[in-house]
């Protein structure tokens, strides 16, 4: 590492003054440190010094306090780490003036400045961001898996789409190529046979791209990662390349979109967030839940019916969003079934990856929206070996298999289906505004859009 890290630490009064003073004195002999500030948390036990200036004398150094010394100045951290333009927080504080959740409130504040975070036994880092892309963009990210950013990504593929903006979509999956792959929705019919041939030459066909491509009818591009971080990096990703390749297709606007909790490491010029509302709260509240939702121009809560959720929680959600990140919009929905061509008047077998405890609200939507009569329904889209044998339980009565285009949507729904000579018709998740005092989400993913664009231009 080249030139001096400016390093920010963080102390509290738990400790006695000479026994931090070595601490400090032992950070900057190190080689490339330079201790330019000491941040007080809080605490006073071992405080024998009165006032706020001899604690600064006694350590030989700027100490900055917060108001109440009995309280984590977290406002302060932020402002002292711009005020001296540090590269590092190193944290010599302890219980119990810092537990676990109030460390990582800590580190989201260091985070968002995009500097690292660092302890006696542990370091964060930011996220990652290449600054490649040369067309206005937005971000999809998730504060976790299968809580539906694929179906809102080509939610969003489909509106702008309509309003001319000639969007196309970068997704990274865990199944994704080992080279960016260019999917033409727009150009190729995507039939269950297609698929099937695409899945017998080793393609994984239903990766997050190919079912961006056939519910949106757009061109995409597919990437594959391994590993996500706490805080959202990958471990590997070849999404750098995909954005590279957004840049020289014949298209006006990029959709990055994020798998599972990861977040795609790629700059946009604005970003929509997705919370599941089925997801335990500690994990939207704690940890890094804020520094996802923090990002945010636009969140939308998805799973908000019971039994995945109730009223109660999702208000609560919606509440601490809006604390935490009061210039967001703030929509709350559900999602429901759409077939991609007609069912009507058949039995239908139907394949999801939604929980069994939503499966009688799913199978009645169909019912009454589509003219069909569900026969049989399987969850198990992402457990191949279950899947199966729900498939063996229901094969006879069923003319046609409904499946969303996920998991093993393709190598076993559509391949057994095909095989027992089923029609397959693929399914679309559309997510649908409940009631309440929300904008229309179509009409808020268009103002992100056009945000975007006058980020881009600026």
């Amino acid at each position: 590492m080249h030139g001096l890290r400016r390093m920010v630490c963080l102390v509290d009064g738990e400790h006695y003054i000479p026994v931090t003073k070595a601490a400090l004195d032992t950070l900057d002999s190190l080689e490339h440190n330079e201790v330019v500030a000491v941040i007080f948390i809080g605490g006073t036990e071992k405080l024998r010094e009165t006032s706020d200036k001899a604690v600064q004398v006694k350590l030989g150094r700027p100490v900055h306090f917060g108001a109440d010394h009995h309280k984590i100045p977290y406002d302060l951290i932020g402002e002292i780490i711009e005020q001296y333009n540090a590269d590092v927080v190193m944290d010599l504080s302890d219980e119990p003036i810092v537990d676990y959740s109030k460390r990582f409130k800590i580190a989201t504040i260091i985070l968002e400045q995009g500097i690292n975070y660092e302890g006696p036994d542990f370091k964060f880092y930011p996220i990652s961001e290449h600054d490649v892309l040369q067309k206005p963009s937005l971000k999809i990210l998730g504060t976790g898996k299968r809580i539906g950013k694929t179906a809102v990504s080509a939610y969003a593929a489909r509106i702008i789409d309509k309003k001319e903006y000639n969007p196309c979509i970068v997704a990274m999956g865990r199944g994704g190529p080992t080279e960016p792959e260019i999917v033409r929705g727009d150009l190729i019919e995507l039939t269950p046979e297609y698929l099937m041939e695409q899945s017998n030459k080793g393609v994984h066909a239903a990766s997050d791209h190919w079912e961006d491509a056939l519910m949106s009818r757009i061109l995409t591009i597919g990437c594959r990662r391994c590993g996500g971080g706490m805080v959202g990096d990958v471990f590997i990703t070849n999404m750098k390349k995909g954005a590279q390749l957004a840049n020289e297709v014949e298209t006006e606007f990029v959709i990055i979109e994020g798998s599972g909790a990861a977040i795609p490491p790629i700059k946009t010029d604005k970003h929509i967030v997705l919370v599941g509302a089925n997801q335990p709260l500690i994990n939207i509240e704690k940890f890094f839940g804020p520094f996802r939702i923090k990002k945010a121009d636009l969140v939308v809560i998805t799973m908000c019916e019971m039994p995945m959720a109730s009223p109660e929680k999702v208000e609560g959600i919606e509440k601490f969003i809006k604390i935490i990140n009061p210039g967001a919009m703030v929509i709350s929905t559900v999602f429901r079934p759409k077939p991609l061509s007609s069912i009507e008047n058949k039995k239908v077998l139907f394949a999801t990856t939604a929980p069994d405890s939503v499966k009688t609200v799913l199978i009645e939507y169909l019912q009454d929206n589509f003219n069909c009569k569900v026969v049989g329904t399987t969850s198990h889209l992402s457990n191949r070996p279950l899947l199966q044998k729900d498939i063996e339980k229901h094969i006879g009565e069923a003319d046609v298999m409904l499946t969303e285009l996920k998991a093993a949507a393709v190598d076993v729904a559509t391949k057994d289906a095909l095989e027992a000579g089923l029609e397959v018709v693929y399914c679309d998740n559309i997510p649908k505004v409940i009631e309440g005092p929300y904008p229309k989400l179509s009409d808020a993913i268009i103002k992100v859009v056009n945000d975007a664009i006058s980020h881009f231009k600026k």
